[in-house]
């Protein structure tokens, strides 16, 4: 062939395209506007019809263009896996027609068998299906990533092709998403990336949800240079223009070239130019027709579209297959990454050398089992981690959420990544982050967690970078997947984190700053890795407290202590330091046992003390007060802003006698 975009395809493969493609739009419309007599199209009345269909269908017709010729091209010899990543939440329905067809959805739910019954269900079910809903599903075929975090699917894909050259990762995304700056960032992006085998096809159907695209907008011409500008060699192939079999046979040829070309290193993308929400009634993005019981006229309009799909020539009286369609799910084949176990290295026992060797003993030792992957925003030196800098396992990019989405496909497949950055910048996560909790609550194996290490927080940083908000939001969720590490040295930043690489299913926080010189005993790190906090009792009166001084992170463990001396002196009271390890521990009901039957009680973090707030919920009636991060209103030195949060021993001690005036009175 001249070109990689060149390859002949045999007419009856581009009928099983064909067949396949109508029988997925055909089921997708059928969803969004029946609820029953899905195959009876001719017989279609008031009562077979939603009273008010929701859903989307713009993105449909060139989702399920892409879905059948990517199966097809897999199931046909090409001799590399192929799997697909649907970018557009919205495309849920298309994923669901696909589903039923292959039987993968009644695997999750026997209602929804291959049959006329089970179809009738899937049909009535959308959009509220229980345990389904109407987005795209991490459990069934081509949802690995499953939405919510707009823009995120294409450096989701990277991830997860990541290290494996005996697949190719397809991403199907949209022009709207080529918009944010997620997806924009990850095109540059795979230049940081070596062995990574990616093939997206981006939907350039001309509209994001409410107008024109921007890349819609641009001629043939001025995509392909776009594409070639970040080091993409491009094709762009129309379809929809009524040319049929002979459009399916170009875009085949087209796909199977692009993956062979990718699965030999080189960088591909395919752009699919069509009119959004062709073949419907008009080119809408949500469902087009929703009057349908209370408007001859658009049931008329629904029988004609559903008919245009020739269903009789793709399913008998009771659903099933016929011809073409019959031949063509016989031969599809859709990849999936199936996770394997990770390999796990010893234990490493923290030494008392400080963050950057300890750190890095950790991180050395897990990136020795082969499936640790460390991604930083080009800040590894800032962070005390320079010897991490070249390490093939080390990969970074001046863009979070781009790490976020390789981080998130990279653990998909069953390996362990991090990622580390400043405390600062970490917000930037916050919604590709709570779209991996829900995802993954809906994935029946857990995964290896998703592991955040943030360094430079406020305190110690210039007043534009103090932003502790990500772990106040987390937290705020109430998701039990969520951890919040605030080790108080750098010996329990080595155990943080490696608990953390070791865990699965969660989404790990380790808040540590990279200054700390300060060594605590390490009597406790047992209890307080398994407990989540624990005393300090070379620090602590023995028997019952009147005041517990509770410390959560480096910084205010060093104040806590610093002060605990002066306050016992001045006061005459007993006093208890608890030490929390994990912030989560604060939501135990049994927090009675660490703080005391009736003392007072101070919590000194390092974050907001809204986020304790929040873990506490009232649960403990006494007196009680936060001392926290309070934002500056001006810049100021950190002496002065740890003044200004009564963060330093003054701060901590005027807060203790107050407590103990009120228990007095």
């Amino acid at each position: 062939m001249n070109d990689w975009w060149e390859s002949e395809v045999p007419l009856d493969a581009a009928h099983c395209a064909d067949a396949l493609w109508r029988a997925l739009t055909y089921l997708s419309v059928a969803q969004l506007h029946l609820r029953s007599n899905v195959l009876a199209v001719d017989y279609l009345d008031e009562s077979d019809v939603k009273p008010r269909p929701v859903g989307h269908w713009g993105t449909v017709p060139g989702t399920a263009w892409v879905l059948a010729h990517a199966g097809l091209a897999a199931g046909c010899g090409i001799g590399v896996p192929i799997v697909p990543v649907l970018g557009a939440g919205h495309a849920g329905v298309v994923q669901r027609a696909l589903a039923w067809m292959t039987g993968d959805i009644a695997k999750m739910d026997p209602r929804y068998e291959r049959d006329a019954a089970g179809l009738a269900a899937l049909a009535a079910a959308f959009p509220d299906g229980d345990a389904l809903g109407s987005e795209v599903h991490p459990e069934l075929p081509a949802g690995a990533y499953m939405g919510g975090w707009l823009g995120g699917a294409f450096a989701f894909a990277q991830g997860m092709a990541l290290n494996s050259s005996n697949r190719v990762v397809m991403p199907i995304i949209g022009d709207g998403e080529c918009e944010t700056p997620v997806t924009a960032a990850s095109w540059l992006a795979q230049r940081a990336l070596a062995d990574t085998r990616v093939l997206p096809v981006v939907h350039l159907n001309g509209h994001r949800m409410g107008g024109p695209s921007l890349l819609g907008g641009m001629s043939d011409e001025e995509v392909s240079a776009y594409a070639r500008g970040l080091g993409w060699e491009p094709v762009v192939v129309k379809v929809g223009t009524g040319a049929g079999l002979d459009e399916h046979a170009e875009f085949q040829g087209v796909l199977v070239a692009g993956v062979e070309a990718t699965a030999n290193g080189a960088q591909r993308v395919v752009f699919l130019r069509c009119v959004k929400g062709w073949s419907g009634p008009i080119r809408a993005h949500k469902t087009p027709l929703t009057n349908l019981a209370g408007d001859p006229c658009q049931l008329a309009a629904l029988r004609a579209w559903l008919s245009s799909y020739r269903p009789s020539e793709l399913f008998d009286a009771d659903a099933q297959p016929l011809g073409a369609l019959a031949s063509a799910l016989a031969l599809i084949n859709f990849g999936s990454v199936v996770p394997d176990a990770s390999p796990l290295p010893p234990s490493i026992p923290p030494t008392g050398r400080g963050f950057t060797t300890e750190v890095t003993a950790v991180l050395r030792a897990h990136a020795a089992t082969g499936d640790l992957k460390v991604f930083s925003p080009d800040e590894l030196r800032s962070n005390r981690l320079g010897d991490l800098h070249g390490e093939a396992w080390a990969h970074e990019v001046l863009a979070e959420e781009v790490l976020l989405g390789w981080v998130a496909g990279w653990t998909a497949a069953g390996r362990r990544g991090l990622i580390i950055s400043y405390e600062a910048f970490a917000p930037l996560l916050l919604t590709g982050l709570v779209g991996q909790l829900k995802q993954r609550r809906l994935i029946k194996d857990a995964l290896p967690s998703i592991n955040l290490l943030l360094t430079s927080y406020g305190w110690h940083n210039v007043y534009s970078h103090g932003d502790p908000s990500l772990i106040t939001a987390l937290l705020g969720t109430g998701d039990p997947a969520v951890r919040v590490f605030t080790p108080a040295d750098s010996d329990r930043v080595a155990v943080a984190l490696d608990d953390a690489l070791r865990s699965t299913g969660r989404v790990n926080v380790i808040v540590a700053g990279k200054h700390t010189t300060v060594t605590h005993p390490r009597e406790t790190i047992d209890e307080e890795r398994h407990c989540g906090l624990a005393v300090w009792r070379h620090l602590s009166d023995p028997g019952e407290p009147d005041l517990t001084l509770v410390c959560a992170g480096d910084l205010a463990a060093a104040v806590v202590a610093d002060a605990v001396a002066g306050i016992r002196s001045c006061s005459g009271c007993q006093v208890r330091v608890v030490n929390v390890h994990d912030l989560t521990a604060l939501a135990d009901p049994d927090l009675h046992h660490y703080f005391g039957a009736h003392a007072a009680v101070l919590i000194v973090t390092l974050g907001h003390p809204a986020a304790v707030w929040g873990l506490l919920g009232g649960r403990l009636h006494r007196d009680i007060d936060v001392i926290g991060w309070v934002e500056p209103p001006i810049p100021m030195p950190q002496e002065r802003l740890a003044a200004h949060a009564g963060f330093d021993v003054a701060g901590v001690t005027s807060a203790s006698e107050a407590l103990l005036a009120k228990r007095k009175r």
